[in-house]
């Protein structure tokens, strides 16, 4: 199994590493990224993520095929979450299966690493004094340029 996808409800990682399986796999390495209560000295009490499906879903299958044959992997999966998160949820899950554990490591850190770097995914942060922010989006600088809202009165980017 090699897929990704994006979610609106919450994730079941138990599951999804049930679906990857291989009778050659030696080792299934894991990632689960979790909504935590504070970013960069900040207290966080939710996450709002949003995502443009159609590349996301594309550019999340190219990466887990290119983690494949670079890896030599017998399978990759990663969902991430869209919508409201609470403090503790799996925002993203990402699994990889190899014959050995060393290509299983490095490949989920590559593919965890990839899909921030490249899904168009953005964050917003809702704070503990009422304020929120969208974490690294470069591009809320440039209005109209993507499909969420712009900060108003009493918001702030992070």
């Amino acid at each position: 199994m090699s897929a990704f996808s994006l979610s609106d409800t919450p994730l079941a990682p138990e599951a999804l590493a049930r679906d990857l399986c291989h009778d050659g796999a030696g080792a299934l390495v894991v990632f689960e990224g979790r909504v935590r209560d504070e970013n960069e000295g900040r207290a966080v009490l939710r996450l709002d993520y949003e995502a443009y499906e159609v590349l996301c879903l594309k550019e999340g299958g190219r990466i887990l095929d290119e983690a494949r044959t670079r890896f030599g992997l017998l399978g990759a999966c990663g969902v991430h979450r869209t919508g409201s998160l609470e403090l503790g949820e799996c925002a993203i899950w990402v699994g990889a299966l190899a014959a050995h554990r060393g290509a299983a490591f490095d490949a989920c850190r590559w593919i965890i690493d990839e899909l921030k770097q490249r899904l168009p995914i953005w964050k917003r942060e809702h704070y503990r004094d009422g304020t929120t922010g969208w974490v690294r989006c470069e591009a809320c600088a440039a209005p109209g340029a993507h499909g969420h809202a712009h900060p108003t009165d009493g918001e702030r980017h992070a």
